[in-house]
């Protein structure tokens, strides 16, 4: 197994993102999570941009151990005397240097020519050796820069003593196979990567939805450092995402390429950098999404409770989830409910199961997702065919400027009967229709609604206390409708009076 080396740039590459900037406590969070994770390289920021970014790397560089801690510069002389200065701190340190290579770069960013650009990167490396032994100089824009320029610029910095030399994709162009042939085309042709005195990185953006996928065929083509950031984050349509790679090449072992990463952490790291950069990451996110792991078709879900492999590459234990989700919707089938009652400690089979399927799937049809609670409310509502009321049908009219009108249709051992009355409000007139057919003297005495979840479509569940003959019975009832949750939670009481 061969090392790839995880430079990680959430913190410089990252940040950049409009409104995702951290404070210097932030940062040093995020660093220790990533020292937590096993990157070997933290890029802590850019120090001549400005004076937090400075501090940063200073508080950074004070805060962690055994990552190298890395800054950003211009080939710049002051850029350079900045950089040098925060990282004094660093118990490991690389300055990063580096100039556009591109012809555009070259003729509208520097208005200079092919030479002075390579004389201007030497020069900017050889005054960066003076401050530190580990030196990494990228090429701007090298995704389109021709490759045998490249060759050349690569070949004079490595010669001036870079250690690391970084072939960013900076406009998210270039596709696999190009790319691995310009890593591979380098790898080749510059002597410095074959002897091991230094390496190629890969550094790829996300405008094509290919950055992971160069960055892995990069690697294929001799890279042996990835620059990434966490969750995929930076400018634009973002970075190579940390995470992705790491499991890439933990799940095809036979690429014979390993990282220093524990995989465990990749999860909680995620969730971390989330919620302080205050940027949600997408539902269907590789590795860390909130459905990489969740299944919601009947077909998966028996397929994953026989054997996760059936539909699971990874185990999610090894990113730091607990468990894969069996998520109820309409296309989820009885062994998922059986599954998710068992997990809740209610164990179900045959006629039962069936009935309580029946009636997830007339609520799974209301809702875009049944939760634990609601599969529990089902669960647990009196289903005794011996209730001697039942609700056959209920219709409200209501509205701004009219008066609430319910219509109601009810099961009275096994008769029909039907009745309408207003009231002050639906639930009041839907309770005073179903009176007209119970004709008991009936008090209700407390009137609960709860929601069970978050959101406009989840289910609430009615609490009612009925006095009847000086005594209190309790009903509940549950849909995704408070009025009808309402009349089957006083249903529910009058099912349980003593004559």
């Amino acid at each position: 197994m061969e090392r790839l080396y995880i430079f990680d740039t959430t913190l410089r590459d990252g940040e950049q993102v409009p409104g995702c900037q951290l404070n210097t406590v932030e940062k040093i969070q995020v660093a220790k999570q990533l020292e937590a994770l096993g990157v070997d390289v933290i890029e802590a920021g850019f120090p001549v941009s400005s004076p937090g970014d400075f501090n940063s790397v200073v508080e950074i560089s004070k805060a962690v151990t055994w990552p190298t801690i890395c800054a950003l510069t211009r080939a710049v002389e002051k850029d350079i005397d900045v950089a040098a200065e925060a990282l004094k701190f660093a118990k490991r340190k690389r300055i990063h240097t580096g100039i556009g290579t591109s012809p555009s770069h070259i003729k509208y960013k520097f208005n200079s020519t092919p030479e002075e650009i390579i004389e201007r990167a030497v020069a900017a490396v050889k005054y960066a050796r003076k401050y530190v032994d580990d030196v990494e100089f990228y090429a701007e824009d090298a995704g389109r820069t021709d490759n045998e320029y490249l060759a050349r610029v690569i070949d004079a910095v490595t010669k001036a003593g870079a250690t690391v030399c970084n072939i960013p994709d900076t406009t998210g162009f270039r596709l696999p196979n190009e790319y691995e042939e310009k890593i591979r085309y380098l790898y080749e042709h510059v002597d410095a990567f074959a002897a091991g005195k230094s390496i190629l990185s890969t550094h790829c953006h996300n405008d094509l939805g290919m950055a992971t996928a160069n960055t892995v065929a990069g690697v294929l083509g001799g890279a042996r450092q990835v620059e990434v950031t966490i969750n995929g984050i930076g400018e634009r349509a973002g970075n190579t995402s940390l995470e992705e790679v790491a499991m890439i090449f933990k799940t095809h072992p036979d690429l014979g390429i390993e990282t220093n990463i524990n995989t465990t952490k990749i999860f909680p790291t995620s969730r971390m950098v989330s919620s302080l950069m205050n940027m949600p990451v997408q539902p269907n996110k590789a590795v860390v999404g909130r459905n990489a792991f969740a299944h919601s078709s009947g077909f998966h879900q028996v397929g994953v409770l026989k054997n996760a492999s059936t539909y699971e590459i990874m185990d999610p234990k090894d990113v730091g989830i607990d468990e894969a989700s069996i998520v109820l919707t309409a296309r989820s089938g009885r062994a998922a409910i059986k599954h998710r009652l068992g997990i809740n400690g209610i164990q179900v089979e045959g006629d039962q199961l069936d009935k309580i399927y029946q009636d997830f799937l007339a609520l799974a049809d209301k809702k875009k997702e049944v939760t634990d609670e609601d599969l529990l409310v089902l669960a647990g509502v009196d289903r005794s065919t011996d209730h001697n009321v039942k609700l056959d049908y209920l219709q409200v009219t209501t509205g701004k400027g009219i008066r609430p009108v319910a219509s109601i249709g009810l099961q009275v051992a096994n008769e029909h009967f039907e009745a309408a009355a207003s009231g002050n409000g639906p639930v009041d007139a839907a309770i005073k229709a179903l009176k007209c057919i119970i004709k008991r003297e009936m008090t209700l005495k407390e009137f609960t609604i709860q929601a069970i979840s978050k959101g406009s479509d989840d289910m609430a569940k009615v609490h009612q206390s009925v006095e009847y003959k000086g005594h209190i019975y309790y009903g509940f009832g549950t849909n995704t409708d408070i009025v009808t949750a309402s009349v089957e939670a006083y249903i529910d009481a009058i099912n349980k009076f003593r004559n």
